[in-house]
């Protein structure tokens, strides 16, 4: 039987799902047609319920989880990993953006934007672009500040550019617990038992890809393009980790709190 996969091009994802979509390890008979999205397109695919199987920012489950079953296994938690609020101007760090600061967003149901409004719950001056565009829209002055997440974290230092709050960091010490970034969730018309199946064939697929890091695969690298290693190991490293292999007990009690939350902020 053959599903439709949607994951993003970014080390991460490619690195978790390497295995299991290259064949690497025993797939049971069931096969995948690989979508290669970013996350807000893929976003607003499971919002139409376009693809079986899907990489999705925790921001917009609670939008999806009628057609959609969370997935234990390929998603993104952590500590210390989340979305960055930054700037071009010296007078808006330290917090302070105002109510004319133009503000990017990597996507509008996306956790980055959760985590930006619960910070800031009245802000609403607001440019929803493509992730890997925002640090080049604050550089350029196009926007006041933006909201990074990914490779950007490495690089927006070197540019000149200044930090006005970690996101993710405000998450956790408000609330306690690990920072749900994405899940990976399959359709409720997939019969249960292949889900669960597909499941753990993702966890294999991480527990092979652990196996044989710090070895950065072809296919990592064919779809991180011009990334510099390094920073494909930066990437790995912050965004794989035991949630990856299984969200458990204390991940989804994070992933209960952003329902709560974003239930609580209505934007």
């Amino acid at each position: 039987m053959k599903y439709t996969l949607g994951f993003s091009p970014c080390p991460n994802d490619t690195f978790i799902f390497d295995a299991l979509v290259n064949k690497k390890i025993d797939t049971q008979n069931v096969d995948f047609e690989v979508v290669l999205e970013d996350v807000q397109t893929l976003n607003q695919w499971a919002l139409e319920e376009k693809l079986d199987v899907s990489k999705i920012s925790y921001g917009v489950l609670p939008l999806v989880q009628e057609n959609y079953t969370l997935l234990n296994s390929g998603g993104a938690l952590g500590k210390g990993v989340g979305p960055l609020l930054i700037t071009h101007s010296a007078a808006l760090e330290n917090h302070n953006i105002n109510a004319n600061s133009l503000v990017a967003i990597p996507g509008k149901n996306t956790t980055a934007h959760l985590l930006f409004a619960m910070a800031y719950p009245h802000h609403t001056h607001k440019k929803f672009m493509v992730f890997n565009e925002i640090e080049d829209a604050v550089l350029n002055k196009i926007v006041d500040a933006g909201v990074i997440i990914h490779e950007n974290r490495f690089t927006y230092q070197q540019k000149g550019l200044r930090k006005i709050i970690d996101l993710g960091e405000y998450w956790e010490n408000k609330l306690k617990v690990p920072i749900p970034l994405g899940g990976i969730v399959a359709h409720k018309r997939i019969d249960e038992t292949v889900t669960a199946q597909i499941n753990q064939l993702i966890k294999q697929s991480v527990e092979f890809a652990f196996a044989n890091y710090p070895t950065i695969t072809e296919y990592v690298k064919q779809l991180a393009q011009t990334m510099d290693e390094t920073v494909m190991k930066q990437h790995i490293d912050l965004y794989v980790n035991n949630y990856s292999l299984d969200i458990g007990i204390d991940g989804k009690k994070a992933v209960e709190k952003l329902i709560e939350i974003y239930q609580q902020l209505k934007f």
